[in-house]
């Protein structure tokens, strides 16, 4: 497996001259990750943080003083618990604004399937080791998904087993799994705004189903129609436990923002044809079962066997081709854009740019509905630094998790942010948000709420505040800080 999937801080390519339409910018960072930059998470206090080619460093890249992350700057912040260096695994942003991360199918580059753990705690710039659930003596690299009451589930690669993590508590609890088709490998999780979580099987595939976490059940979600999965090529892989019998690959599947998920494939044919797409449009409740159409095939026989997409502030899913070419979806066609190089991990910054492998932005044409955007209802109209203060409003959370992988390397970003920005020195601020009243995605008129943290040593004055959520930002209100 590792041959196919080489660590990005060894394969992206850079482009120092683009071939890129009008339509779409691609820049370089002015400072570039000084140890490469694998998969990254996005804090919530607006800066960015990303796994180095060594695997247990992490750097941190922050905004210069008026919000701007192609001329942000890099340092590095603690290093994984001894034992633990992964590659592969699952991942998510807490509520509280913790990064946890769980197994990894590599530990120190050696197929292992890893049940190691650990949490980061970025108020302390420490990563403290973390325990897995009872019985799972490998994890490996699992798919995973942030609840909407903000625990986090995981479903282990080797069967159809689950657990979630309590961020309270830190500890896990078994979950039950009835209805579950196939076992878990491979697999990657979609949460929905109903607060199910869909995927399409690899092993069973063409077949999805949804989980219902209220039931503790998986309940079908029909044929994708086409096939989304290429097939393993080889035998089982030994591990440490036995010998892993590998299904094959999916592509990632994204929300769009009316609600139905962009599902994208592995190479057809048993891995030599065109990725295959389908879109699956969910019912009313999150027992029904929804319908498939199809999509599009990717253009020039690419495909997104295992690979990154991010969900444009237009609206369009952003997916990375297996021949390292980004591809935007219209609604009807894969839109070929710029060569970014195999293995470029996407995150939608709060700006609205997309930052890929950490070392390029990505913008494209249009912009977002004013519908999607968040919109502020109650909030201080004075603030003192190095204060805390709850702010509430609508659709805090976004639309969407607004990433996703074929399976692991989950940077999903529908949580709230707060940018804080001083009208006399345009010099911006990010409130560090955490305990937001709910992880869930597209929660309409529902009233949410987050807590942020004004930051000790922001300009004082006239500002104004906004909410950010998967790059998309409220209106601004106005407020004072003393």
């Amino acid at each position: 497996m590792l041959p196919k999937k080489l660590f990005v801080g060894f394969t992206v390519l850079l482009l120092a001259i683009s071939s890129v339409s009008l339509a779409q910018k691609l820049q370089n960072l002015v400072n570039q990750p000084p140890d490469g930059a694998g998969i990254g998470f996005l804090l919530t206090d607006g800066t960015v943080i990303f796994q180095g080619n060594n695997q247990t460093d992490w750097w941190k890249l922050t905004p210069d003083k008026f919000g701007s992350y192609v001329k942000g700057t890099w340092s590095q912040i603690a290093s994984l618990p001894s034992g633990y260096s992964p590659l592969y695994f699952s991942s998510a942003v807490l509520a509280d604004g913790r990064v946890v991360i769980v197994g990894g199918e590599y530990n120190f580059l050696q197929f292992v399937l890893t049940n190691l753990a650990a949490i980061y705690d970025p108020k302390a710039d420490t990563w403290t080791s973390l325990g897995h659930p009872k019985g799972w003596a490998y994890i490996g690299e699992s798919p995973s998904a942030v609840l909407p009451d903000g625990k986090y589930l995981v479903g282990r690669k080797l069967d159809k087993s689950a657990a979630v993590l309590d961020p309270a508590t830190l500890t896990w609890t078994l979950v039950g799994t009835a209805g579950k088709s196939d076992f878990n490998a491979e697999e990657g999780w979609t949460l929905m705004p109903d607060g199910s979580v869909l995927t399409y099987d690899v092993k069973h595939a063409p077949h999805s189903e949804k989980y219902v976490s209220s039931m503790a059940k998986w309940f079908t979600a029909g044929s994708t129609i086409v096939d989304l999965h290429s097939p393993h090529q080889g035998g089982c892989i030994p591990y440490p436990g036995g010998c892993y019998p590998a299904p094959g690959e999916v592509g990632p599947g994204i929300l769009r923002t009316d609600g139905t998920v962009f599902a994208t494939g592995s190479g057809s044919n048993g891995g030599s044809g065109p990725g295959h797409t389908a879109i699956y449009h969910p019912g009313k409740k999150p027992t029904d079962r929804g319908k498939w159409t199809v999509g599009p095939d990717f253009p020039n026989s690419d495909n997104a066997g295992d690979s990154f997409a991010a969900l444009l502030t237009n609206g369009r899913p952003l997916v990375l081709g297996n021949s390292g070419t980004l591809y935007e979806f219209d609604g009807k066609n894969l839109i070929p854009g710029p060569f970014v190089g195999f293995g470029a991990s996407l995150m939608v910054l709060p700006t609205g740019e997309v930052i890929v492998a950490g070392s390029q932005v990505y913008t494209s044409s249009g912009t977002y509905k004013a519908a999607w955007a968040p919109s502020i209802t109650t909030y201080p109209h004075t603030v003192t630094r190095g204060s805390t203060y709850k702010i509430s409003g609508r659709q805090f959370n976004g639309l969407s998790q607004a990433a996703s992988f074929g399976d692991e390397d989950e940077t999903a970003t529908n949580y709230p942010l707060v940018r804080i920005t001083n009208q006399a020195t345009h010099h911006v601020f990010y409130a560090k948000t955490h305990d937001h009243s709910t992880m869930a995605v597209a929660t309409g008129k529902a009233i949410v709420s987050t807590n942020f943290d004004v930051p000790a040593g922001m300009e004082t004055g006239a500002s104004s505040l906004v909410v950010v959520a998967n790059g998309i930002p409220s209106k601004a209100v106005s407020i004072t800080v003393n």
